[in-house]
């Protein structure tokens, strides 16, 4: 504690757990958007073809959603005031994206033990909570954007925002699918892939658009000069991965299944380059226009003993992620149960 005492000033304790925030947050949306899109990817496949994508998440799934327990922890104990605005606001999105995490959760271990006639029935369930819980993700994601705003036309673009980033997830599931799966589960995932990558792409310039004309900060940020000159390289690299990755699904499958892991992560790179554009234009606002971090932030005695703590944890998570993912490397074998 004393070591974190003298190396760490009161002043930078908010910031220091804003990043672990949104680390939780960004690791969170990467690992347990792949798994949520393959939920949504099931609708209208065959029993052997739903078998094979549960496969392939199988061993990674459930331990995904610990960052966002994880990035939720954070809120509530570093930023108690933003916490209380902000699921206030949100509640019932909150509400509904926690019943579609309940969904996937109970259906998918039923499915693997319900009678052969009740198995669709549990898969439907599975598909309609993956697509519960990224729909209301996207809808919280745009009232974040407009500044918990009501009105006609800031929830028209919430909903927009729910699309978009259903369209996003399904874009990572798929590229998942072309880097663990073979044949013609491949071939199929490509084709999803081109078509979640343009709804994508459009939600991307849509956010660009309507971020900076939601608030005066966000565009003086982004539009002031030099700091435009100096940001510059982020959307056009993320304009860049956007068209080499269509590029890409153009040319698979290859000879030897080769570059069948660019994919994921250029969809990765993309993921990142668009969040962290999103973390410049709020900060230093928790909530947008209305709480900075160290108004919302808990008293330093407090968050030093925190940050103890994630000191530990945090590198177990990191560890145990990083292991289940190498033990499990390669592709996914078929789907038996014993």
């Amino acid at each position: 504690m004393q070591y974190i005492n003298a190396l760490v000033s009161d002043h930078q304790l908010p910031v220091i757990f804003l990043g672990l925030l949104g680390i939780s947050m960004l690791v969170y949306a990467i690992l347990d958007g792949y798994d949520l899109g393959i939920g949504m990817l099931m609708l209208n496949k065959s029993e052997a073809d739903r078998d094979r994508m549960i496969a392939s998440i199988g061993p990674f799934w459930d331990a995904n959603e610990t960052w966002l327990v994880l990035g939720v922890g954070i809120l509530l104990v570093a930023f108690p005031m933003a916490h209380g605005l902000v699921l206030g606001t949100l509640y019932t999105p909150v509400a509904l994206m926690l019943a579609g995490l309940i969904l996937r959760g109970v259906s998918f271990d039923f499915r693997a033990k319900a009678r052969v006639g009740h198995k669709k029935f549990w898969d439907t369930l599975f598909i309609a909570g993956s697509m519960l819980a990224s729909t209301t993700q996207g809808y919280m994601l745009g009232k974040y954007i407009v500044g918990f705003e009501s009105g006609l036309v800031a929830e028209l673009f919430c909903v927009i925002s729910a699309a978009c980033v259903a369209s996003a997830y399904l874009l990572m599931g798929a590229c998942w699918l072309i880097l663990k799966t073979i044949g013609h589960m491949q071939v199929m995932a490509i084709k999803n892939a081109r078509s979640a990558l343009a709804l994508t792409a459009l939600g991307l310039v849509l956010v660009s658009i309507v971020n900076p004309l939601a608030s005066p900060t966000i565009y003086n940020k982004w539009f002031k000069w030099p700091e435009a000159l100096y940001l510059l390289p982020l959307p056009l690299l993320c304009a860049i991965l956007i068209v080499c990755l269509f590029i890409t699904l153009r040319q698979l499958p290859k000879h030897q299944d080769r570059h069948c892991g660019r994919p994921f992560a250029m969809a990765v790179g993309i993921f990142v380059l668009a969040f962290s554009g999103l973390a410049y234009s709020f900060y230093p606002y928790i909530v947008p226009d209305t709480l900075t971090i160290w108004q919302a932030a808990s008293a330093p005695e407090s968050l030093r003993v925190v940050l103890l703590g994630c000191v530990v944890v945090l590198p177990a998570i990191f560890i145990y992620t990083a292991l289940s993912y190498w033990i499990f490397r390669g592709k996914s074998t078929e789907l038996t149960y014993y």
